[in-house]
């Protein structure tokens, strides 16, 4: 169904995404054995950056054709003394590229180095003509786009691409054509765009849809009653009762997550290959940071040259959604922290970090780049970046520990606990969820959903205080433990439901009995044998749940403990389950379930870390 709605704003956080603040002068994020970094080069003072600099050329509103006619309103940035002819970096916004001065952004150093920028509304969306559709036409119209950059007089035939967020995305649905005239990417967050077998947008985590996130992004930056708006029934109406009508959201919200309509969207497909060198960056506290490294290791892997497939490098930081490309802590060096748990010195230079790689892919000048190592990753808890040539990291084991109890693990005073050592004859343990309490949210990995609390790490100790949480916590550490790669949750579990959801959640304890969430995942029980397949539940049946935890680098240090939450619902970033076997998204009447958790011989409830051991 085509759109043409009011613009998303996608919050602060995501109009931030598509032009970055520039930051301070600081490392780039490397360890000390890491390849030299060259100085970071001046740019345009920020007190000049709301009006045009005179050493840029301005050309406004040109209407590039796509191959169906329609026609895209594209700003050009030229140096205003240098002849040309110029390489182009090419950034495509659904956000309005005229709703924020582009100065206070990266446009001035790219062009100040010498390089063109192209500026673009996306299909339907600014003041580009046809009709918006989320997930429509990215990938024929990013071709066209670079088609007509490399035609023009002006151009050295060379075009890199630039953005986080969406307009990461859709530097990778670009990259999946394969331009020839594409030879640079430097895709932030843009794991949207990848569709790994039946997770669209990032919008269902284990079949559960991603409420908040999916719904917060639709409403067009509408903050008013926004916990009221996510709490009403039915789902599929939430957005239309905040003001925004003609979205995409109702789509969303009432297609299931293998459904053709996703399928059917521009997403980035396992079977794609590339050809383009391609600068990853992404937060641990961000949605779909295990997708973006997945599309790491598929650019890797499916290269159709050996110039991509050597070309591929990924930087992971500890904060929230396009945090690095923000301007740095006023308080000192130190990047942003992650919700409440403060993450140390790890800034990331993104424009020096931005205008290196581009002189080596459009300017041939490698000042060492290109010896940096292919992942470097920042260790919560040590604060500290760590490399590695691969994903995962080399001398990673995946471990298994252990839920026990003798029943009770229900809240933080609990008898629960995590071990290395497999249960024997245990009781199970039980709680009771109710649809119309649920587990609030309090931090974790997502986006734009318009929460003061939206993402980020906090402590989970109040939210441990309740009765349908199930707690584990492992004895304190005498040695710290690096936990750094894919998660997985394995629960044996029944209901006395059709169908409910079960939650999982890593959490770092720290000596002062600060809880601070690291991780989390959920799985809606009817997708248990897979996205595409719907089985209910039979009461008194025990089943295997498998929940992706997605990925994290936590070190839990000297005097900590892990631990673990086991629940049905973390509201609002999930939609409720509403335990009735039906669809969820449609449904006002709901009913109560009894979840029980088995750990026993016969049935081993763990969780898999991965863990490295140096």
């Amino acid at each position: 169904m085509n759109r043409n709605s009011p613009i998303p704003t996608a919050l602060a956080a995501c109009l931030l995404a598509g032009v970055a603040v520039p930051a301070a002068a600081s490392p780039v994020p490397v360890s000390a054995a890491a390849s030299p970094t060259a100085a970071r080069p001046t740019a345009f003072p920020q007190q000049d950056r709301d009006a045009t600099p005179q050493a840029i050329r301005k050309e406004t509103g040109i209407m590039v054709p796509m191959r169906d006619g329609v026609r895209l309103s594209t700003d050009l940035y030229f140096p205003a003394d240098a002849a040309g002819p110029y390489s182009t970096i090419l950034m495509r916004t659904p956000y309005g590229k005229d709703r924020e001065p582009p100065y206070r952004g990266v446009i001035p150093l790219f062009v100040e180095a010498g390089y063109a920028v192209a500026f673009q509304d996306t299909r339907g969306r600014g003041v580009s003509e046809g009709e918006y559709t989320l997930r429509s036409t990215d990938r024929e119209d990013g071709y066209d786009a670079v088609t007509w950059l490399v035609d023009q007089p002006w151009s050295d035939d060379k075009v890199a691409t630039y953005g986080c967020s969406y307009l990461g995305e859709t530097q990778i649905t670009l990259a999946a054509e394969r331009h020839p005239n594409h030879v640079a990417a430097i895709p932030m967050a843009p794991s949207a765009a990848y569709d790994p077998g039946g997770r669209p947008w990032t919008a269902f985590d284990g079949g559960v849809f991603e409420l908040a996130q999916t719904a917060g992004w639709f409403m067009s930056g509408r903050t008013a009653n926004r916990l009221e708006l996510y709490s009403s029934l039915p789902v599929v109406d939430i957005v239309r009762k905040s003001g925004v009508v003609g979205s995409d959201y109702e789509d969303y919200a009432s297609n299931t997550p293998a459904a053709d309509y996703f399928q059917s969207l521009d997403f980035v497909r396992p079977d794609d290959r590339f050809d383009v060198p391609a600068l990853y960056v992404d937060s641990w506290y961000d949605y779909g940071v295990a997708e973006t490294l997945k599309l790491f290791n598929q650019q890797r892997e499916t290269a159709v040259s050996a110039r991509a497939r050597d070309n591929q490098y990924v930087i992971i930081a500890p904060s929230t959604h396009c945090g690095y490309t923000r301007a740095p802590n006023p308080q000192g060096g130190s990047g942003p922290p992650a919700g409440a748990r403060a993450m140390g010195d790890w800034q990331i230079d993104m424009d020096d970090l931005s205008l290196r790689w581009y002189r080596l892919w459009l300017d041939g000048q490698d000042d060492g780049i290109s010896d940096m190592p292919r992942v470097q990753y920042y260790l919560m808890g040590a604060n500290e970046w760590k490399t590695a040539d691969t994903w995962p990291v080399p001398g990673t084991s995946f471990e298994p520990f252990y839920l026990h109890s003798s029943g009770g693990a229900n809240t933080l005073t609990g008898d629960g606990s995590l071990t290395t050592t497999p249960p024997g004859r245990e009781p199970s343990d039980a709680f009771t969820y109710d649809p119309t309490d649920p587990v609030p949210t309090l931090g974790g990995q997502a986006c734009c959903t318009g929460m003061s609390t939206g993402a980020g790490g906090y402590d989970q100790s109040d939210i441990e205080t309740r009765q349908d949480v199930l707690v584990y916590t492992s004895a304190v550490l005498v040695e710290g433990l690096e936990v750094t790669g894919p998660l997985e949750a394995v629960l044996y579990v029944s209901s006395d439901a059709p169908d409910t959801d079960f939650t999982v959640k890593l959490v770092d304890v720290y000596p002062d009995g600060t809880a601070y969430n690291v991780q989390q995942g959920a799985l809606r029980m009817r997708y248990r044998e897979g996205l595409s397949t719907k089985v209910l539940m039979e009461e008194g049946e025990v089943y295997e749940a498998r929940l992706d935890l997605h990925a994290t680098s936590n070190y839990f240090g000297p005097g900590h403990r892990i631990r673990i939450e086991v629940s049905s619902s973390n509201f609002p970033r999930w939609t409720r389950n509403l335990n009735t076997g039906g669809n969820n998204f449609d449904e006002t009447e709901w009913a109560v379930a009894r979840n029980t958790v088995h750990h026993s011989a016969e049935y081993p409830s763990h969780v898999l870390l991965p863990v490295v051991r140096r």
